[in-house]
């Protein structure tokens, strides 16, 4: 077998927007750095902006009174974060965390109101991308709710290839750390179930680890525990 990598091709959740009205985009941005660590905001905040990531990884979370923490998304460059219904929404529902230094330019709500009232094709690209957050979300709670956690978890690794994927071979290198209490955070588990269930695919032969990254050795049987439907890779991400 080719020890060879490519990567998979991915899009972010901005390829429904044309280079014109990308440009247009970027024209109403404010760079600005955020270190790791940082956040771009807190859940409970004011919601009046968007964030365009043009390198680095956000991180958004939602966390419940009793403190469990679960990971909703995972941006990188390309994305566009914050709310999809940004002119109904006055508060942030989730925490954004910078999980690598990175660049975002900063949408002001009142800016981005403007350019869609100037340019109705804009706007309908504008409502594409916001299609494509919902269908991101619902996807990903019927993954969550309809197949246990087993099913859960291998959605999770299924989105994790889609995102992070390196072809090796036959097999996919999914080329980011992720740790056990990651994927716990990201199905609502806990790190021993997770535990459990990684050590079962493995024994099955669906997935194997290098280097302390995971690889995807049988796709198809992720596939079938999680009855998958096969959606585009810009709606089956993470």
């Amino acid at each position: 077998m080719s020890n060879q990598l490519n990567v998979i091709e991915t899009r972010g959740n901005t390829s429904c927007f044309s280079e014109q009205n990308l440009e247009r985009l970027m024209a109403i941005m404010q760079d600005r750095t955020a270190p790791e660590g940082s956040h771009l905001f807190w859940e409970g905040d004011s919601s009046d902006k968007l964030f365009y990531v043009k390198s680095g990884r956000i991180q958004l979370t939602k966390s419940t009174d009793e403190g469990k923490e679960l990971i909703l998304y995972m941006y990188q460059a390309g994305d566009i974060v914050g709310h999809a219904d940004p002119f109904f929404s006055h508060k942030q529902s989730y925490t954004a965390e910078v999980m690598e230094e990175s660049v975002v330019g900063v949408i002001d709500h009142k800016d981005l109101e403007v350019l869609i009232c100037q340019h109705c094709d804009f706007a309908i690209d504008f409502m594409k991308w916001m299609g494509v957050h919902h269908r991101l979300t619902q996807t990903k709670f019927r993954d969550l709710m309809l197949y246990g956690k087993p099913g859960a978890l291998c959605s999770t690794l299924i989105r994790l290839s889609n995102t992070y994927g390196e072809e090796h071979g036959d097999d996919i290198l999914i080329n980011k750390k992720i740790t056990h209490t990651d994927l716990s955070n990201m199905i609502g588990s806990t790190r021993e179930s997770v535990n459990r269930l990684l050590g079962d695919l493995r024994k099955k032969g669906a997935i194997e680890y290098e280097n302390g990254l995971i690889v995807i050795k049988n796709l198809e049987m992720l596939q079938d525990v999680c009855h998958c439907e096969m959606c585009p890779k810009e709606i089956c991400r993470i």
